[in-house]
């Protein structure tokens, strides 16, 4: 059991759902390849809302970093949730180049942002949402080998998939956003500050 397990019963957060789900089962094993999990998962994420969200333009590039920070974008998600996202994007680039170990702090961090944002992309577009908080100690259950079945996401088809939807999306999304409330990070603020700071 993962606290990502929730995307699994909304057939369409299927093109992120296992990869955040993995990011957790691999954190014991491999904090720099849970890393690199959580910045895929929400790369996934953040196209798949391109897909359905008529009020997201794509911009001139289809990069993680340009789709997050187009106007559009980040008219949709505040500013903390953009830090998070942020954290996790920098973090996950740390990891991939090898330039510094990925710290078990820097990875579950990751892993808490990387929930928070899915929970407010569920809260935004899914269709049966639940309110439920990030679990801490799920964490240290994790340490399960994963298969990586999902190398890459087609955008393109997941454009063409989901044309249909980005009418009811967009209108649901729009709704829902009114009435969320953003989740506070649960640990301390020296310590938050301190990974961000090491991190951006």
């Amino acid at each position: 059991m993962t606290n990502f397990d929730f995307l699994k019963s909304d057939p369409q957060f299927s093109a992120f759902a296992d990869v955040a789900i993995s990011a957790e089962k691999i954190l014991n094993i491999d904090t720099a390849a849970s890393v690199l999990n959580c910045r895929r998962a929400m790369e996934f994420a953040v196209k798949w809302m391109y897909s359905v969200d008529k009020d997201l333009k794509m911009p001139y590039d289809n990069t993680l970093a340009c789709l997050m920070s187009t106007e559009e974008f980040r008219d949709i998600v505040d500013s903390d949730l953009y830090k998070r996202m942020e954290l996790i994007r920098k973090t996950g680039n740390i990891a991939a180049h090898g330039a510094k170990k990925i710290s078990m702090d820097q990875a579950k961090l990751c892993l808490e942002n990387l929930y928070i944002f899915l929970d407010f992309v569920a809260y935004c577009y899914g269709t049966d949402y639940t309110e439920k908080a990030f679990d801490k100690t799920l964490l240290d259950k994790s340490g399960e080998p994963v298969t990586d079945t999902q190398k890459d996401l087609d955008f393109e088809k997941l454009i063409a998939e989901n044309k249909a939807l980005k009418e009811e999306l967009t209108a649901r999304r729009s709704e829902q956003k009114q009435s969320y409330v953003p989740k506070p990070l649960d640990i301390t603020e020296y310590k938050t500050r301190k990974l961000y700071i090491d991190t951006m």
